[in-house]
């Protein structure tokens, strides 16, 4: 069990967490929710070790293992695969051990721990892993390096979950995913076997992922049993009986201070209203649950509504190479009051879509038609890079309104949430939220035609994700939008386009088939029950010479090693004694031998099936 008791969290001499105490139960799946800056953030330290609480305690049951995502994405020129697996250390070093291990006993420990923690089938795991967050088997044999930053911290995501720790702690895991990978690690949280807190503002992440909502509000930690809709009708509850309960007490107080004020100078009173002022002192105030106002977001309006439609494409081509195109014979068209949703794995080209209709790409091929003066706002989380860190939120709109009025300047800042003394804070002072509103804000200034939004509610909590939603639906323009938030999609889009296999298409179903169409099929890509490091990839056609001789040869070293394991179990099991010495251990042995055997018999298989594609493309 965790247990947080009386604990006190100060940081930088602002009190985030005061006098606090939870209990959080073996195997639950929690979500800690609160608005940006409560300290959230702060108490995975706390949990970690990293930080020291100022009062108060984290008290974690021994021999747990605290398991969270890394700071840093892995980098370097091992696998995918091998990066993964590393992060069982048990398993690694069990391994690198039985490579030297002569003692036939110290052999029959280590085979025998490597059948308890179902060792053989790791690398079946690690790919499955791997898999539901987006990687091909082939991309699964490439060296770190060649990836993204974005796409390097799924490998650090994979790793964290592959290592299954007593308490898993993640921290916004959905940032670095879209939604297709959102909607497994949805999944794969509810099933999760141990205890799992996760940070989130992903309403359907907290609705179908975790059991108990742990809120932090004004310094205090509440635990809610249910899901995020159960969260909410508990604290509107709350809300509700602590309303009733002021207006109670507020009323005993005016009777208890009248009867004083009447008869506190009357002698034959003057025990008795003695006795209400010392009731009146002992009755303490109940502290009103305080509703944070959330600043609105609200698009400025076109000046003309143009006649649709407003973009056109036929039988359009577009790409990066003209040998060879992201996307082949596009055709759509994009009408005023149009709200769709862009669906595909990253890096089927939805960027590439994007760029197409804003004007960033010409196509290949085909004709793009757009309606006269189309305006086209375009948000993008990468943009947040290109804000000036040393110049405000004032001096940014300054930029936009030339000589205008400084009374008009701070009115439009404040019309995009930057009143007062918030419009002079430095950008580089700003949360990753307030940045957000302001790039929002900055990029539809002009009041365009239509509104191309790419991942717009990383770093916005809840709240200020259901302002966006409430911006977008009152917005009379056409609205694009690329996100891994199915609550904002389900929200604001009435028109669904899937981004896959080189093409656009109409998708005619609802986010609940959708969701059961990309987790039947992942599971399906998921390697099973052999080794990913020598998995065929999903289209072999696609597979050059040397990808294919890089699986024979990761096959070979997988056949020589599990072969010395076979060899050295054999050896411990030819011990003359092993079976009436310790027939228990023995029975592991040959458990252990049986699953290896398996395994060659897996690795052999795939170096046969390699060989093959080898021949048949050198052919």
């Amino acid at each position: 069990m965790l247990l947080i008791t009386d604990l006190s969290i100060r940081l930088a001499g602002r009190l985030l967490i005061d006098q606090s105490s939870v209990q959080i139960t073996p195997g639950a799946r929690v979500g800690l929710v609160g608005r940006n800056g409560t300290g959230k953030s702060t108490l995975f330290k706390v949990i970690r070790g990293e930080l020291a609480a100022e009062h108060g305690s984290v008290t974690l049951p021994p021999r747990w293992r605290i398991g969270s995502l890394a700071q840093e994405a892995p980098n370097g020129p091992e696998s995918l695969i091998s990066v993964v697996l590393k992060a069982d250390l048990e398993r690694d070093a069990l391994l690198t051990e039985a490579e030297h291990a002569t003692d036939p006993h110290r052999i029959a420990e280590i085979q025998t721990r490597l059948v308890d923690i179902d060792a053989h089938s790791a690398p079946s795991r690690a790919a499955a892993i791997l898999s539901g967050l987006g990687f091909s088997a082939a991309d699964q044999l490439r060296p770190c390096a060649e990836f993204s930053g974005g796409w390097r911290m799924r490998v650090a995501l994979a790793a964290t979950l592959f290592a299954a720790p007593d308490l898993l702690l993640l921290d916004e895991p959905t940032n670095y995913l879209d939604l297709e990978g959102t909607l497994w690690l949805e999944d794969h949280l509810a099933h999760y076997p141990r205890t799992v807190i996760v940070i989130s503002h992903d309403r359907d992440l907290l609705e179908s992922s975790v059991d108990q909502i742990l809120h932090l509000e004004r310094g205090k930690l509440t635990l809610y049993k249910g899901t995020y809709s159960s969260f909410e009708e508990q604290r509107a509850a709350r809300e509700l009986l602590d309303a009733k309960a002021i207006k109670r007490q507020e009323a005993e107080r005016a009777r208890l201070q009248a009867f004083v004020d009447r008869f506190k100078a009357k002698a034959s009173k003057a025990r008795q209203a003695q006795s209400r002022v010392k009731m009146l002192e002992r009755l303490k105030p109940i502290t009103a649950l305080v509703t944070e106002d959330v600043r609105e977001i609200s698009f400025p309006a076109p000046e003309k509504i143009l006649s649709p439609p407003i973009i056109a494409v036929d039988n359009a081509s577009v790409g990066y190479d003209p040998a060879m195109p992201v996307l082949n014979r596009v055709t759509l068209r994009i009408d005023n009051d149009d709200r769709i949703a862009l669906l595909g794995a990253n890096g089927n080209g939805k960027s590439t879509l994007v760029k197409l209709l804003a004007g960033r790409l010409a196509p290949f091929s085909g004709k793009v038609t757009r309606a006269d003066k189309l305006s086209i706002a375009y948000f993008a989380q990468h943009q947040l890079d290109e804000l000036n860190e040393d110049a405000s939120a004032y001096d940014h709109v300054r930029k936009l309104m030339g000589d205008a009025p400084e009374a008009k300047v701070r009115a439009r800042a404040g019309a995009i949430g930057f009143s007062g003394k918030a419009a002079d804070t430095k950008v580089g002072k700003l949360s990753g939220g307030e940045k957000a509103r302001l790039l929002l804000g900055l990029a539809t200034f002009f009041g365009p035609n239509m509104i191309i939004l790419d991942e717009p509610t990383n770093h916005l909590d809840i709240d200020s994700r259901a302002a966006l939603a409430e911006a977008i639906n009152e917005f009379p323009g056409a609205v694009i939008m690329v996100s891994h938030d199915r609550y904002l999609i389900e929200a604001c889009a009435d028109r669904l386009w899937i981004v896959a296999d080189r093409t656009v298409t109409n998708y005619d179903g609802d986010l609940d088939e959708y969701r059961r169409l990309v987790l039947s099929a992942r599971n399906a890509e998921a390697p099973r029950e052999r080794s990913a490091a020598n998995d065929k990839p999903q289209r072999p056609k696609s597979d050059n010479r040397g990808s294919l001789k890089k699986r024979i040869a990761e096959a070979e070293t997988e056949i020589a090693r599990v072969s010395e394991i076979i060899a050295k179990i054999d050896t411990a099991l030819a011990l003359p004694d092993i079976f009436t010495r310790d027939p228990k251990q023995a029975a592991q042995l040959s458990k252990a031998r049986a699953n290896a055997a398996e395994a060659l018999a897996r690795a052999e298989e795939q170096w046969l099936e390699a060989s093959t594609q080898f021949d048949e493309a050198a052919g």
